[in-house]
């Protein structure tokens, strides 16, 4: 039910965090994966650990604010392997920290070309091909953020709210076509971007002390899910956005 065997899996900033747990789980599940990201030492280093793992991996360094990269990853992808089954658009940036009264607009620019218009455009080159090929799996990373407000993450969030919605417009705009559409949002994840909250010892203890299993995230607790939604054991799943936030979301306030 979750093997994906056969499959070649594009991932986007996959050389660490979020991105290289999803990259690592779905090649342990028989995934051939593209790891992608704007350095490429990093990519290579990451496509090393696969191969050593025995997995098959290529890296294709990309700037996803750059349509013409973006064009360049679908390419290389299928030149190498002849297909394209599975597209995780996980890359972002959050360059600002701040209310939006005092928000920059080119920090504004730069989070909504790489964490909207950026998956926009790389879905748009991508689902024709997965449609092509029988049909196959586009997973968006999102962020529980998306549906909270914030006095500091503002822009940050509505670009993660764009995940939630362009999710269910894939869905319908592509199901027919054999291409499913689903969304992840992680709460807290203890990755190199998020480290300004996780390394707040308050903002730490209060997560950690707010959420039913009392811990943060680990970028592993979320690669799993990204193949389950991949696999066939979702074969009926679309267009949906699942929390994975160790619960902080649904408890009662204290």
């Amino acid at each position: 039910m979750f093997d994906l065997s056969g499959k070649v899996a594009i991932i986007t900033g996959s050389s660490r965090g979020i991105g290289r747990s999803i990259a690592e789980s779905m090649s342990r599940a028989g995934a051939k994966v593209v790891i992608s990201s704007r350095k490429a030492e990093a990519c290579d280093n990451v496509v090393a650990a696969i191969t050593e793992a025995g997995g098959e991996a290529i890296a294709v360094p990309c700037n996803v604010a750059d349509p013409a990269q973006l064009q360049n990853l679908v390419d290389q992808t299928v030149a190498t392997w002849g297909r394209l089954d599975i597209l995780v658009c996980n890359a972002a940036v959050n360059p600002y920290f701040g209310p939006m009264e005092t928000m920059p607009e080119d920090a504004y620019d730069r989070i909504m070309n790489c964490n909207v218009k950026s998956t926009f455009l790389l879905t748009r080159m991508a689902a024709p091909l997965m449609a092509k090929g029988g049909g196959g799996n586009i997973i968006l990373i999102s962020s529980i953020g998306g549906n909270q407000g914030s006095n500091t993450l503002a822009i940050y969030g509505i670009s993660k709210a764009a995940d939630s919605s362009m999710t269910k417009s894939l869905a319908i705009e592509w199901g027919s076509r054999g291409i499913r559409a689903n969304c992840i949002a992680p709460g807290l994840i203890k990755t190199d971007m998020s480290r300004a909250l996780w390394e707040n010892e308050k903002l730490l203890k209060n997560v950690e002390e707010g959420t039913p299993v009392h811990r943060i995230g680990q970028p592993e607790d979320v690669g799993g899910v990204a193949v389950f939604l991949a696999s066939k054991a979702a074969a009926y799943i679309t267009g949906q956005t699942i929390v994975v936030d160790g619960g902080i979301t649904i408890k009662e306030p204290a």
